[in-house]
């Protein structure tokens, strides 16, 4: 394995920007490729969002948090995965920005959506609960980590569930954007192994490029000093997080609004899923190296997405600075959280 911290301070710098501007443009790649496969299958925006979007945009992350606690750095680990919530949920704040029509939440509003809040409150929910019960163990693994998969894949059933029945339905507005499904009807020309193979290989490019910035994020915690829990919190989980931004913001000004918000939040669901996969490679459960610093941001990242949800259900059309309520507090819990880990 190379040995990263040989290379120095700045050579790890220039290796950790290289990668997270790899990550974001084959991210942004993915997603494009992914939401085409998507829409082939005949899957709303807000499911194609959170199984196909969200989950290839946060592969890099996933391969950071496993490469770093399978080399004994769990809480570099666990600050990227929780870290990558509170960062992603901003996202959904800085996109609202770039939506001028409305506020996002208000034209994003579907049952979907709030059900796939509700599944992220959820699998947040169980990791905390482990962490206040980190002596539990099952062939080495806590209980928690083979939970949260089975319960990850059941909510994609249920948003489908809830997608297909129609039961819910949120007041359509002027400023409503309605999901579109372009299943038959693409204007790619490619075939779908085409589609296949180009997915594989930028995929394989982020993936790549998660090993590298966490590899340069433990020799840069190595040779500065700085906490684990805080590079990994804000530098390492925003790093492995540009293509959630970069998609939300692109969908945005294109009017696939539901998209950028199933991006981002199926993408956080997914990012919980990191913990799970990290402690199948560690010796003890890596719950029990879950500090106070990281629950709290676990908190933050659970009080945002409420807020967010509690936005949708308001469905304010336009606020102070033209963006709701909601994005403003969630900008501001943002700052808050940041702060607390610093101090």
């Amino acid at each position: 394995m190379i040995d990263f911290e040989s290379f120095g301070f700045s050579a790890n710098i220039a290796f950790f920007l290289a990668s997270a501007a790899v990550i974001t443009y084959a991210g942004v790649r993915v997603s494009h490729l992914a939401d085409e496969l998507a829409d082939r299958t005949g899957l709303g925006e807000v499911v194609a969002g959170a199984l196909f979007v969200g989950a290839s945009t946060s592969l890099p992350g996933a391969i950071t948090s496993v490469s770093t606690a399978v080399q004994g750095f769990p809480a570099l680990s666990i600050g990227n995965a929780l870290g990558g919530l509170t960062a992603q949920t901003l996202f959904i704040a800085v996109a609202d920005v770039y939506y001028r029509r409305a506020n996002l939440e208000h034209a994003a509003a579907t049952p979907v959506a709030l059900a796939q809040g509700l599944l992220l409150l959820a699998l947040l929910s169980t990791a905390l609960l482990a962490a206040n019960l980190p002596h539990l163990s099952f062939l080495g693994v806590h209980p928690a980590s083979y939970v949260l998969p089975i319960g990850y894949l059941a909510g994609l059933r249920l948003l489908r569930s809830v997608h297909q029945s129609k039961l819910w339905q949120a007041t359509i507005t002027d400023e409503t954007r309605e999901e579109v499904s372009d299943a038959g009807e693409s204007d790619d020309a490619r075939s779908d192994g085409t589609l296949w193979g180009l997915f594989a290989l930028f995929a394989g490019l982020t993936a790549l490029a998660g090993y590298v910035v966490g590899e340069a994020s433990i020799a840069l915690v190595s040779l500065t000093g700085v906490s684990e829990t805080l590079f990994g919190t804000t530098f390492t989980a925003i790093a492995n997080s540009l293509p959630e931004l970069v998609t939300a913001v692109a969908a945005v000004r294109i009017g696939a609004v539901s998209l950028a918000v199933g991006d981002i939040i199926g993408g956080n669901a997914f990012e919980i899923l990191f913990l799970s996969l990290a402690d199948f490679v560690t010796p003890a459960p890596i719950y029990a190296d879950m500090k106070p610093q990281d629950q709290a941001t676990g908190l933050f990242a659970m009080l945002m997405v409420i807020v967010v949800l509690l936005g949708m259900l308001k469905r304010e059309k336009r606020g102070a600075f033209n963006i709701g309520f909601e994005s403003v507090s969630v900008f501001a819990l943002y700052a808050v959280s940041v702060l607390i880990l610093f101090l």
